[in-house]
């Protein structure tokens, strides 16, 4: 017996203990709606959600083939949308996530209007956009179930019991449209009760996996522009520890933490290290500081220094009151820094790079597994990145130094179409096409993410539908470039009314009234015209 007779047997038997009060109640009804509502709280996803994020690293650790993928979503609706992609093209959601993205938050969803990656935007928009994509994914589920639902009715209309047993295994066997979201919480929003008093929202909202970064709160830039400020290990310490306690306190013992390190193009610091003997993370963390060895006699009034054993050290401070970094200690400092989070509770780890280069970060990862073997990161796949110049760069530099013949090419302006057609430009894109295999292979990155993909699709769909709507090809450019590509290739808000819920509202009408339900989806509603 399958599972949602199971279900429907379990309400009867319910139903029968009520009596006649109940007798409007219709067991396989309320058995669809059941199926059609499996996660009922945000926790309940959060650890469904946790234990599929678990299951992907142990399997990673054994198969680095089996790498994991997330595009950055900015509305529940393209949340949604593509994970219906996903399972229409690919039958399967393993190993594909969603990823929300503090800068898209900044861009398209605070009250203040559009604003840079700096934690500026309300932090309470965070814990609404998780709550709002697994509403819509939750919806996608409930949506194809009762397409499902229908094709058993019709099934057994025509008392065609092969089928309606085939439609019955396709509903045991359902495979939700809730996968996990790994949820940007920038440099934590604060101190760290703020810290955690944001965890527990998104967790509450669904979360299980958080990721936060190494910057100075206040000063938080986005990673890809300069000025960024990084903290004292210490300091972040105390906010991923802030982090799990809060997963601990509502029960999802296995939430990811997913710490970043800044500080490969961060070259600032806010404040000093507290130390208390040589070498220790204070001492290591201050010892990449640029100073200049002073006497007692060179004091000036206000100066901060340093003792090092005999020596007196003045960093280098900054009009901004903020202290800087030595040129070159980039890459060693995000190995401190990835070493010491996965030490203190950090499950993952992302390192911001400023270029798309494996053997750079391989170079990295290679330097933090010989202290944590198991080390893995989440890599972000940026756009802003220029992956064709960077790529046909790399592939000019590999060309030449096999001894090839690059004299045709000018590596300063690869990015010109002239090259598109080249040896060159198609050995770059092969190397892009196999960027992520590639590189969780060689450099241990088990989640590859585009962080902000759909806010730049959204620019340029729009773009190419008003530059043909609005000239001449008035309705055609919708039509062509729309409407009829929707059709042919199946995508599922042709029937747009059908996407936003009309015919689930109409089967719940029927549920509730019987024959007397008004239905919107009758033989005059013009959805009807796609088929």
């Amino acid at each position: 017996m399958n599972a949602y007779q199971n279900d429907i047997d379990a309400i009867r038997a319910l139903k029968a203990t009520h009596g006649a009060p109940w007798d409007a109640i219709d067991p396989e009804s309320a058995a669809r709606m059941r199926a059609q509502n499996r996660f009922r709280t945000g926790l309940e996803i959060a650890q469904y959600t946790a234990d599929i994020m678990r299951r992907d690293m142990a399997e990673y650790d054994t198969d680095p083939s089996a790498y994991t993928q997330s595009l950055g979503v900015w509305h529940g609706f393209i949340g949604q949308q593509k994970l219906i992609s996903i399972k229409k093209h690919l039958k399967s959601t393993k190993g594909r996530y969603l990823y929300l993205s503090g800068w898209m938050v900044a861009a398209l969803r605070s009250e203040f209007g559009p604003l840079p990656d700096q934690s500026m935007h309300e932090k309470t928009s965070v814990p609404a956009l998780i709550e709002e994509l697994y509403t819509f994914l939750r919806q996608a589920d409930a949506r194809e179930l009762d397409l499902l639902f229908a094709k058993l009715d019709a099934a057994r209309a025509a008392g065609d019991e092969t089928a309606a047993e085939f439609v019955r295994s396709q509903i045991d066997n359902f495979q939700t449209h809730v996968v996990p979201i790994i949820a940007d919480i920038d440099a934590g929003f604060g101190n760290p009760e703020a810290t955690y008093l944001l965890a527990k929202k998104m967790i509450e909202a669904g979360a299980c996996a958080i990721q936060i970064e190494n910057q100075v709160s206040d000063e938080k830039q986005c990673g890809h522009q300069d000025g960024k400020v990084t903290v004292p290990h210490e300091d972040f310490i105390a906010k991923l520890t802030a982090v799990r306690y809060a997963f601990l306190e509502l029960g999802i013992d296995n939430g990811i933490i997913v710490a970043r390190t800044d500080s490969l193009g961060a070259g600032l610091t806010q404040k000093l290290a507290v130390t208390r003997e040589p070498g220790d993370l204070g001492d290591q963390y201050n010892s990449f500081l640029d100073t200049e060895e002073i006497s007692h006699a060179e004091l000036g009034n206000g100066d901060v220094v340093l003792a090092r054993g005999d020596k007196l050290l003045r960093p280098k401070r900054l009009a901004s009151n903020l202290f800087q970094f030595r040129p070159g200690t980039g890459e060693e400092r995000v190995v401190l820094d990835c070493v010491t989070s996965l030490r203190n509770g950090a499950d993952l780890l992302w390192i911001e790079t400023e270029k798309p280069h494996i053997d750079q970060i391989a170079g990295m990862v290679d330097a933090i597994r010989e202290e944590i073997p198991d080390a893995k990161l989440v890599y972000n796949n940026s756009p802003s990145f220029n992956w064709t110049l960077n790529f046909r760069q790399q592939a000019y530099d590999l060309l030449e130094s096999e001894g090839a013949d690059v004299s045709a090419y000018d590596r300063n302006n690869l990015m010109s179409a002239e090259y598109d057609d080249t040896d060159l430009a198609r050995l770059a894109d092969e190397k892009i096409r196999t960027f992520q295999r590639d590189g969780s292979a060689r450099a241990g990155i088990f989640h590859h993410l585009i962080t902000l993909p759909t806010y730049h699709t959204a620019a340029l769909s729009t773009d190419d539908l008003a530059k043909g709507y609005f000239g001449d090809d008035g309705m055609l450019a919708y039509v062509r470039g729309v409407q009829r590509r929707e059709i042919r290739e199946g995508i599922a808000t042709v029937k747009h009314q059908n996407m936003a819920g009309s015919d689930l509202g109409d089967s719940h009408k029927e549920y509730f009234a019987g024959e007397a339900a008004l239905k919107a989806g009758g033989v005059h509603n013009t959805m009807n015209q796609f088929g």
